[in-house]
């Protein structure tokens, strides 16, 4: 028998239904923030990635699914939203009609040990905005992914907030942090020694480093940002305060991707066992690295099976509709075409509508109807057929109507 790939899962039943119900969620929260749906490929050139995440990253380095395809290009399955999306305004010359504000939904792939909410399918959810360096979009932003895990019903939510600076700024700290760490490098990992000259910021947000009291005691980058950019990071959390946004400052928070500056932060919850359930900054630097104009931008992702995984641990009740509008019983064979012909009007009116296609008794239809939690049950035999009517049942009161076929709309317009 052949399985599913490692790190990968499928989605059916239950678990399908708070995959919809999430992401329905998700687009109704951007949409009323005023945010356009966006798509883009799963494959995109190699050179996307390596320009766009940064050469250091741990993505690139160790993550991508990269292949070469029979023309002999250099291709890579998408691992993030961000750059794909940058490539896409690029191409399309969408930034001739600024701000954009776009949302997205999809798979990404990552050659990660597959564990609890860490898959090598992963399914993300994020936004992008371009065209404005302004605190308040800033804070707009963050709040955006904060209202949407109250919708939830997630409980004590928090953002950690940092920023990083800007290249003259983080060029500075970067100095600073491998004088701090040069004399105790032997003590890190070989993925930090490797970090050290390379991207050192990076040591910040080890896995296996990240603890230890050297990092914990590390120069802070709150004490290298310019005036500007204090005055810039203080006007965020103004703009939070008055949006009701519980945030902390972590001076430590570095976020894993080179194209972010200024800006930095992730979600967190009080039952949170994945260190954050999404995050996301600024990358004000990121079209004109992939060659385009110099346009400002931020946005954030959140991991999907994170999010699917902290409403389990919190054991929050989604409303999700489950129920039936109404299952058709027919009493033979001889009545199936009328029935099919009466659902597909009512499908087209909007109702949700399913009937016996098996042949199945009566006995068992009626018991396919209370396993779709129907609302309504709709019984058709020769004497309906007949009179041009349907005997329809409450199945919740039991009580019985009988009902023309040509007023079958209103009837359950009023009812349902």
């Amino acid at each position: 028998m052949i399985q599913k790939i490692k790190g990968t899962y499928d989605v059916y039943g239950d678990l399908s239904k708070k995959h919809d119900y999430v992401r329905k969620l998700f687009q109704a929260v951007c949409e009323s923030y005023n945010y356009n749906y966006i798509e883009t490929p799963l494959l995109e050139r190699s050179e996307l990635f390596h320009r766009g995440v940064g050469e250091t990253t741990d993505i690139v380095t160790k993550e991508t699914y990269d292949f070469t395809d029979r023309g002999g290009r250099n291709n890579t399955i998408r691992p993030e939203g961000t750059a794909g999306i940058a490539r896409c305004i690029l191409e399309n010359k969408l930034y001739n009609n600024l701000p954009l504000k776009l949302w997205y939904y999809g798979s990404m792939y990552r050659y990660e040990r597959p564990q609890k909410g860490r898959y090598r399918e992963l399914r993300q959810m994020g936004i992008e905005t371009y065209g404005s360096h302004n605190p308040i979009v800033d804070a707009e932003v963050i709040s955006l992914g904060y209202n949407f895990l109250k919708e939830l019903g997630l409980k004590n939510i928090k953002v950690k907030l940092n920023s990083i600076g800007k290249s003259e700024t983080r060029n500075k700290y970067r100095e600073a942090l491998i004088d701090y760490f040069k004399g105790n490098i032997d003590e890190f990992c070989e993925d930090c020694k490797e970090r050290l000259n390379k991207n050192p910021l990076r040591i910040l947000d080890c896995k296996i480093d990240g603890d230890k009291d050297i990092v914990k005691n590390a120069p802070s980058i709150l004490d290298y940002l310019s005036d500007e950019e204090k005055e810039y990071f203080n006007k965020i959390k103004e703009y939070l305060d008055s949006l009701e946004v519980e945030y902390i400052v972590d001076n430590r928070l570095v976020r894993g991707l080179d194209y972010y500056t200024e800006t930095v932060f992730e979600y967190v919850t009080e039952k949170n066992e994945f260190g954050s359930i999404g995050g996301g900054g600024r990358y004000d630097k990121l079209l004109s690295s992939l060659d385009g104009p110099d346009i400002p931008a931020i946005g954030f992702a959140f991991g999907f099976d994170r999010v699917i995984s902290e409403i389990e641990n919190e054991e929050i009740k989604l409303n999700i509709n489950e129920e039936l509008d109404c299952y058709i019983l027919t009493v033979s064979e001889n009545e199936s075409n009328f029935a099919l012909e009466l659902a597909n009007k009512l499908r087209m009116c909007g109702f949700k509508i399913d009937l016996d296609l098996t042949g199945k008794n009566m006995k068992s239809q009626f018991k396919e109807a209370d396993r779709y939690k129907t609302k309504l049950v709709m019984i058709i035999g020769e004497d309906e057929i007949k009179n041009n009517e349907v005997t329809i049942r409450d199945n919740i009161t039991k009580e019985e109507t009988k009902v023309s076929v040509d007023n079958i709309v209103d009837y359950f317009d009023v009812n349902l």
